[in-house]
């Protein structure tokens, strides 16, 4: 009886902890789409409204004032092309259009060219995987990287992507300061990612050691 309650208990905090895990991915999703209507609205939406103005006023000035326009009409082509980037940037957040087309190998490697911290690249695999889990292994280096620059003090991030058995191994070190909070959003937001897929995540982040992240997806 003592096993059997015991056993029931681990499953109960299974559940509880899965449900916990969903509750955050769905605040998760909601606050991200939130931060995409704002950046939207802070920053291509007021450049698009201001082109607008721009043409607006052209057409007024085309009259009276034609030797106002080609001011004007720069103007308008520079906050375009601005709101064009931001727009592209964005995308680029959602979902790297380099992962899309080339698959996990170049898409990685384009995130280590970007580093402010020195990469090396200790193995990639050779096949292309599943969608969801090419995505969630290019988040993990991602993430990875970013708080290396930004908070590890790093001189030097090793990455290495292989699949073992029916599984993707993501492995993410680098030589900072360490002290890494695994329970922070962006780490998070990982684990929870991961764990959505069926995958295991785990951080190793000691004071004066450097930290080092470890993914296992499942590669279907």
């Amino acid at each position: 009886m003592l096993v059997v309650a015991r056993d029931v208990t681990v499953i109960h905090d299974a559940m509880r902890e899965l449900r916990r895990s969903r509750s955050r991915i769905v605040s998760s999703g909601d606050a991200e789409r939130r931060r995409i209507e704002r950046n939207l609205h802070d920053g291509a939406q007021q450049r698009l409204v201001t082109v607008s103005l721009h043409l607006h006023m052209m057409r007024r000035y085309l009259a009276d004032r034609p030797e106002a326009v080609p001011e004007l009409l720069e103007a308008a082509q520079a906050e375009l092309a601005l709101a064009l980037e931001e727009i592209r940037e964005l995308v680029r957040g959602l979902h790297p259009q380099i992962l899309t087309k080339h698959g996990l190998p170049r898409a990685v490697r384009a995130l280590a060219e970007r580093s402010l911290v020195p990469v090396e690249i200790a193995e990639l695999p050779d096949e292309r995987l599943g969608p969801a889990t090419e995505a969630a292994a290019y988040y993990v280096v991602a993430e990875a990287l970013a708080n290396a620059a930004k908070h590890a003090h790093a001189g030097l991030i090793t990455v290495r992507v292989a699949c073992e058995g029916a599984y993707a191994i993501v492995e993410v070190a680098d030589d900072g300061v360490g002290g890494a909070d695994p329970t922070g959003s962006g780490l998070q937001g990982l684990a929870d990612r991961i764990a959505a897929l069926g995958g295991h995540f785990a951080v190793s982040s000691v004071a004066g050691a450097g930290t080092a992240v470890r993914a296992e997806l499942p590669t279907g």
